[in-house]
C-alpha cells in the first residue's frame, strides 16, 4: 500500500505539502503583499495628479476666457470635456468668474485643498474613493498658476475620479499578479533542482536502504555525492559513505552471526573431542620418552586454545549484551583474585593493587573477574614487567586504569584493537578478549578504552558506573 501510494503522489505538488510548492506560493504571497504595500500610496499619488489634472484644465478654461480669446467650441463644452461640474476663479477686487452650475455648495465633506494635501492623506482619500466612499462631486480649490492671490475652485465628477483609480488598481493589481507568478515559477523551479530534488534523491535511499539496506539502489545518491561541492552533495556523500559502511557492517555481523549459529551447533562435539584429546595428552605425559614429553607439552597448551576459542566464539555470538547479575563487590578483593590467577609463581612481573579496600561496587563479580584477568594477562603476555590497578570515583562512576610498562601496542592493530578476529597482536590470539570485555563493561553502563600507548607502556581505562539499585 505504501509504494503504491507513492507510486500515485504527483511529483510537482503545487497545492500539495510539497517544499516546492510551499516555496512557490510563499514567494507569490510575499510578493502579492510587498506590491500591495507599493500599490497603495501610488493610489494616493495617481488621486493627487487626477485632481491636479482638473485643475490645469479649469486653469486653460478661465485663462481662455480672461484673455477673451474666442473659444471654439464654448466654455460649456470644454468644462464637458475636462470632466468638471463647474469652475470657479475667485480674485480679489473682482467678481467671480464661475463657469459651469451655479450653487454648489462648500462643505466640509466635499472640499479639498490638493495643494496642502500629504501622501498620507491623499493614499487614504483614495482607499475610501475606491471602497465607494467620498463625496459625489468633490470641490477642490489651489492656487491659479498665474495668480497666487487668485483661487481655482473646480467641481470634479466623482464617479469619474472613482473610476480612473479602480482602472489604476485593477491594472497594477493584474501586472503584479503576474510578476508574483513568474517570479514564484522561477523561484520554484531553481529550489525544485537544487534543493528538493536532492532532498526527494536523500530521503528515497534512506527509505531504500531503511527497506532493503543490503540491495538499496545507489544510482541517483552517487549521482547527488558527484555534484559540484555544497551542502547537498556533502551530505549526499556522508549518507553514502555512511550506508556503505553501515552495510559492510550488516554483512559482517550476518556472517559473524552465521558462525556463531554453526559453531554453538558445533561446540558440544567439539568439547566431547578436545575432552577426549586432553584424556589421551595426560596419558602420554607418563611415558618417560623425550619426545613424546616435547610433544605433550606442546598438544596440551594448544588442545586448552582450542577449546577456550571455540568458548569466546560461542559466548560472543550470543545476540544481545552479556547478562548482568548485579552484587555487592569489594573491588580490591575482585583484583587480588584476578592477579592470583595470572600472575605465575616466583616470577618477575609485579602486579600492584593501588584500589581502596573499602571500594563496593554494584557489579557482576564474574564477569568484571573475566575483564581484569584478560587486561592483565594481554599486559603480561605483551611483555610488561609492571602492572599497576588503580580507582578513583567521582560523580557515581568509579574509572578503573590497567598501566602497564611493556612495549606498547603495533600501530597496525589499533584501528581495530576492539573488533573481533582482527584486533589482536598476538601470534594465535582470537582477537575476541577485548571485544569481549569491552561489551561487558558497556553492559555495566560504561566502556572500555585505550588511553595511551607506546614504548613507556600501555593504559587502558574503564568506566563502571553504579546501579540505581542498592545493595
Amino acid at each position: 500500500m505504501n509504494a503504491l501510494k507513492r507510486l500515485k503522489r504527483p511529483r510537482f505538488a503545487l497545492f500539495g505539502d510539497s517544499l516546492s510548492g510551499r516555496v512557490l506560493w510563499f514567494t507569490v504571497s510575499v510578493i502579492l503583499f510587498m506590491e500591495l504595500v507599493v500599490i497603495t500610496p501610488g493610489l494616493g499619488i495617481e488621486r493627487h495628479n487626477w485632481l491636479a489634472e482638473r485643475i490645469t484644465h479649469a486653469y486653460l478654461v478661465t485663462y481662455s476666457i480672461q484673455t477673451g480669446c474666442p473659444t471654439e467650441p464654448p466654455p460649456q463644452t470644454l468644462l464637458a470635456l475636462t470632466d468638471n461640474e463647474q469652475i470657479s476663479l475667485l480674485r480679489p477686487n473682482l467678481p467671480p468668474l464661475v463657469i459651469g452650475q451655479p450653487g454648489i455648495p462648500l462643505t466640509a465633506g466635499n472640499a479639498v485643498s490638493i495643494s496642502g494635501e500629504t501622501l498620507g492623506y491623499s493614499t487614504w482619500r483614495a482607499v475610501v474613493r475606491l471602497a465607494g466612499g467620498g463625496a459625489p462631486i468633490p470641490l477642490i480649490s489651489a492656487p491659479a498658476p498665474d495668480n497666487s492671490n487668485a483661487t481655482l475652485r473646480v467641481a470634479v465628477n466623482g464617479a469619474a475620479l472613482t473610476a480612473y483609480l479602480r482602472a489604476y488598481a485593477l491594472h497594477t493589481l493584474t501586472i503584479t499578479v503576474i510578476v508574483a507568478l513568474i517570479t514564484g515559477l522561477l523561484v520554484y523551479s531553481v529550489l525544485d533542482r537544487l534543493l528538493v530534488r536532492p532532498m526527494r534523491i536523500i530521503t528515497s535511499s534512506i527509505r531504500n536502504f531503511r527497506e532493503a539496506p543490503e540491495q538499496a539502489n545507489q544510482s541517483d545518491l552517487a549521482w547527488l555525492a558527484e555534484r559540484p561541492e555544497d551542502d547537498i552533495s556533502s551530505a549526499a556523500r556522508e549518507l553514502k559513505t555512511m550506508q556503505d559502511e553501515l552495510r559492510t557492517a550488516l554483512w559482517r555481523n550476518a556472517r559473524l552471526a552465521a558462525v556463531g549459529t554453526s559453531v554453538a551447533k558445533l561446540a558440544h562435539d567439539l568439547r566431547n573431542i578436545l575432552s577426549t584429546a586432553v584424556m589421551v595428552a595426560d596419558r602420554l605425559q607418563s611415558i618417560p620418552d623425550p619426545a613424546v614429553q616435547r610433544a605433550t607439552r606442546t598438544l596440551i597448551p594448544a588442545v586448552d586454545r582450542a577449546a577456550q576459542l571455540v568458548t569466546r566464539t560461542v559466548e560472543f555470538a550470543r545476540e544481545g549484551p552479556p547478562p548482568v547479575n548485579r552484587t555487592a563487590v569489594t573491588l580490591a578483593e575482585l583484583i587480588d583474585e584476578a592477579i592470583l590467577v595470572v600472575q605465575p609463581d616466583e616470577t618477575a612481573i609485579h602486579i600492584k593493587n593501588l584500589v581502596p579496600a573499602s571500594l563496593v561496587l554494584p557489579l557482576d563479580r564474574a564477569q568484571i573477574f573475566r575483564v581484569l584477568a584478560n587486561l592483565l594477562r594481554n599486559a603480561v603476555d605483551a611483555g610488561a614487567h609492571h602492572i599497576t590497578v588503580s580507582a578513583q570515583t567521582q560523580n557515581g562512576v568509579t574509572r578503573m586504569h590497567v598501566a602497564d610498562d611493556g612495549p606498547g601496542l603495533p600501530l597496525r592493530v589499533l584501528d581495530n584493537l576492539f573488533k573481533p578476529f582482527t584486533g589482536t597482536s598476538r601470534h594465535g590470539g582470537s582477537g575476541l578478549g577485548l571485544a569481549i570485555a569491552r561489551d561487558i563493561i558497556r553492559a555495566h553502563g560504561g566502556d572500555l578504552v585505550l588511553e595511551q600507548t607506546g614504548p613507556r607502556g600501555t593504559v587502558f581505562g574503564m568506566d563502571l558506573a553504579i546501579s540505581d539499585t542498592q545493595l
